[in-house]
């Protein structure tokens, strides 16, 4: 197996996930570049390659269940391990998204990529993940899926959004879930706000660039030997659940 640390990034191919791919290959880390658009993968792997980053493509689709599986079996193939994983890909859905209009549909979709999807790819990698000396797993989230802070007044937390932030809410408590089952085996598991980045997800409204959002996840890919699990967090520190 390879002594270089393996990282998979899923929805890779552009946003804050593209900066956290080259941002751990910038440390020196080989990175799995995952999407399902197949020019824009390779687009996005040549630029990393181009910046000094070992960086390969990993076809994936987070809501398929044959192409996760394509994925494990090419990770394994190619770097026989998995050192880090960073659940990125996620959608927002279509508007509107006021409880009262929003269709189940929408619903439905959105959680079927940002929850069920991770949980797809968390589990077709967790064997890979098992033979790491010190795996870890990156959720990404986001503070509206905050529920102190959704029902603190005064607090920003964007527009009224019943698809999209009841999946990061979802997200979260799946993510401590998979801490409580994993707490013993050295896996560690968390969850990352990047705040509010301008990227398509939002039509580049963000404050913030997708290189800072991708930080925080950057520095739970790399927390020490019994680091925190469980938790979330964005560039302050903890995120209030």
């Amino acid at each position: 197996m390879s002594e270089q640390t393996i990282a998979l990034v899923t929805g890779a191919n552009k946003g804050i996930g593209y900066e956290i791919a080259a941002g751990l290959g910038a440390l020196g880390w080989r990175v799995g570049v995952g999407a399902r658009d197949r020019e824009r993968r390779e687009s996005a792997v040549a630029k990393l390659r181009a910046g000094g980053a070992d960086a390969f493509g990993v076809p994936l689709d987070v809501t398929d269940d044959a192409s996760v599986a394509g994925a494990a079996g090419l990770v394994e193939e190619s770097a026989g391990r998995l050192d880090v994983l960073v659940n990125n890909a996620g959608i927002t859905g279509s508007a509107p998204q006021l409880p009262t209009e929003v269709d189940p549909a929408t619903v439905r979709t959105v959680v079927e990529t940002n929850v069920i999807g991770v949980i797809r790819v968390t589990n077709a990698m967790l064997p890979l993940l098992r033979r790491s000396p010190s795996p870890r797993i990156v959720n990404m989230s986001s503070g509206v899926g905050s529920l102190t802070r959704q029902t603190t007044p005064g607090s920003d937390t964007g527009p009224i959004a019943a698809a999209y932030s009841p999946s990061k809410t979802f997200l979260n408590a799946v993510t401590v879930q998979y801490a409580k089952e994993l707490r013993d085996t050295g896996i560690l598991i968390n969850a990352a706000c990047p705040g509010y980045c301008a990227t398509d997800l939002n039509g580049f409204r963000g404050v913030r660039t997708p290189e800072q959002g991708a930080a925080v996840a950057i520095r739970l890919a790399t927390l020490p030997d019994g680091g925190a699990s469980g938790g979330f967090f964005d560039d302050e520190g903890e995120v209030p659940w």
